[in-house]
């Protein structure tokens, strides 16, 4: 069975969010919401892929098939809200 993935264009908003370095607040399928500065998009052997942000809690892993919502805190981004 394979693991379900994302849209590829909206997996390219990530990877800019990533890029920049951008301020975000993630909404989950289950509501919840995280904020902090996304960093990094890592792959686990298992094809499951994760947002990794940073935030005061440190760095957390978000699975990208979680996400319902990414909305951009950076003022001048160059987009400002995906939903998935």
């Amino acid at each position: 069975m394979t693991q379900p993935i994302i849209d590829c264009e909206l997996h390219d908003y990530i990877e800019v969010a990533c890029m920049y370095g951008y301020q975000v607040r993630l909404v989950l399928k289950n509501q919840q919401i995280i904020e902090g500065q996304a960093k990094d998009i890592v792959t686990t052997a298992e094809k499951r892929e994760f947002l990794v942000i940073e935030n005061e809690q440190g760095r957390q892993q978000v699975e990208l098939i979680t996400l319902d919502k990414m909305q951009v805190l950076t003022t001048n981004a160059k987009f400002n809200e995906i939903f998935f």
